[in-house]
């Protein structure tokens, strides 16, 4: 890692725009007719759409750190149509169930951008689409069954790139081919979750952050300031999830990491493409997501230190030297134009990961408790659907409306086990991701097909 590297500070994306100053935290006991526990896109999303739809709402946000501290201000900025559990969904509840899942994320894409230009919100959006690569033959044979799959679910606008036509839109060295769709768009997280947050605060909702919830019981929202009491509680902590009682074994938080290079020169630009800013991303095990930001720099993103004992998350982003050296191995490799560049920010978040690696949404309508998550790191454009989606349950629910399209969307409902307890989880975590990395290292030494390695892996995971 280079000597001028800042490592951490929760984000690059906060290095470009400061961290926001926090809002008064919660004052003592209080209530409300729903409480939101999570200030990051999946909860200020819930709050837009319920204030938007039910004015008289008294709603209320509670956050531990600050609105974005979590994924929604450290991903790699890729609004995309991809979800967490399709086929599984697909085999639970029938093709078309999935489809319909899948036609709702397409969409889903446009919606956040209306809504940011509705509200101007200015995020850096680029909608220049997604595009996978394949740089050896066993991810070429991976990309094109992704591709059929991903048309066969109804992505009709979806094209498959030979090797000269991917060059023509990014020119990653040695790629064999590229799948491109147009549903996806690069943003700033930290300027979209700001703007997001300063929207709903501007509608009425009442905002608390350097707030952290302790426990959620039925009716009652418990932190170190006091209790909320609402009849509605509705839990949209992604990958900090494993911090709130009971909730140890539910979502494993797995960490990602990232580094973001200096601006680069325009004759770099030249050599590589990416006219169109499309989001980049891979056919490997461990794969990689990238983006060309907008002031020229590449961020770029990996699994890196997959998890850490006992669900523990983060050092506001630190991430380990290794993992650093492992981005930047991968961005030469993809672009070794950048050989000379420097590493100017590096950082790591968590994501939540069901045992099933399945994302859900859900309200007990019995207890009020609600919930929505599991993204396992497509939660950008997620967080917006399982938003609606959990307006229109609570809207059903209080009787304000009825069944909806994505009320009845596959996901709603989902349940799944726990993850195993320590150390199983741990040594799990870790074997599962050595086993990928070792079956990447294989398919780049040139095997032609999926490294068995990989396939029990997926396996055990759950992951297909």
């Amino acid at each position: 890692m280079g000597s001028t590297t800042v490592n951490g500070g929760i984000s690059f994306w906060y290095a470009q725009t400061g961290v926001p100053p926090r809002r008064e935290p919660l004052p003592g006991d209080g209530s409300a007719d729903v409480c939101v526990v999570g200030g990051g896109y999946t909860g200020l999303w819930t709050a837009y759409y319920l204030k938007k739809a039910v004015p008289f709402l008294r709603i209320t946000v509670l956050e531990a750190e600050f609105c974005g501290y979590g994924a929604s201000g450290r991903n790699g900025g890729w609004l995309y149509n991809g979800i967490a559990g399709r086929d599984r969904y697909a085999g639970l509840h029938g093709r078309e169930a999935a489809a319909d899942l899948q036609r709702a994320m397409n969409e889903t894409v446009d919606e956040v951008v209306r809504v940011c230009a509705e509200e101007a919100i200015d995020a850096d959006i680029v909608k220049g689409g997604v595009l996978e690569v394949a740089y050896s033959p066993a991810q070429l044979a991976r990309l094109r069954a992704f591709h059929e799959a991903e048309v066969a679910f109804g992505e009709k606008d979806r094209v498959l790139l030979s090797a000269r036509e991917t060059a023509g839109r990014i020119r990653v060295a040695r790629a064999l081919g590229g799948s491109w769709t147009p549903h996806g768009a690069r943003i700033h997280p930290a300027k979209l979750v700001r703007g997001l947050a300063d929207a709903v605060e501007a509608l009425g909702v009442t905002v608390h952050e350097s707030t952290p919830v302790t426990e959620i019981r039925p009716k009652h929202v418990l932190t170190p300031h006091g209790t909320v009491r609402a009849p509605y509680v509705l839990r949209c902590t992604e990958g900090f999830t494993a911090g709130i009682k009971g909730s140890k074994r539910a979502w494993l938080p797995m960490n990602s990491s990232m580094i973001a290079t200096e601006p680069l020169p325009a004759e770099v630009w030249e050599e590589i493409g990416w006219e169109g800013r499309e989001t980049l991303g891979d056919m490997a095990h461990a794969y990689m997501y990238a983006q060309r930001t907008a002031d020229d720099r590449i961020a770029l993103g990996g699994r890196g230190i997959p998890y850490r004992f006992g669900s523990r998350t983060d050092n506001d982003g630190r991430t380990q030297d290794r993992t650093v050296e492992a981005l930047r191995e991968i961005l030469v490799r993809f672009f070794p134009s950048t050989a000379s560049a420097a590493i100017d920010h590096a950082w790591s978040g968590v994501l939540g990961v069901p045992r099933d690696w399945c994302a859900s949404v859900d309200l007990d309508r019995a207890t009020g408790l609600g919930w929505a998550g599991g993204y396992v790191g497509s939660g950008v454009a997620t967080a917006n659907l399982a938003a609606r989606t959990l307006r229109d349950l609570v809207q059903q629910d209080s009787g304000q409306g009825g069944r909806t399209e994505l009320t009845a969307l596959p996901w709603v409902g989902h349940r799944v086990r726990r993850w195993e307890p320590e150390p199983l989880r741990w040594l799990g975590v870790h074997g599962l991701y050595a086993a990928y990395r070792a079956a990447d290292r294989q398919e780049l030494a040139g095997r032609a097909d999926t490294a068995p390695l990989a396939r029990v892996a997926d396996r055990i995971s759950g992951r297909h």
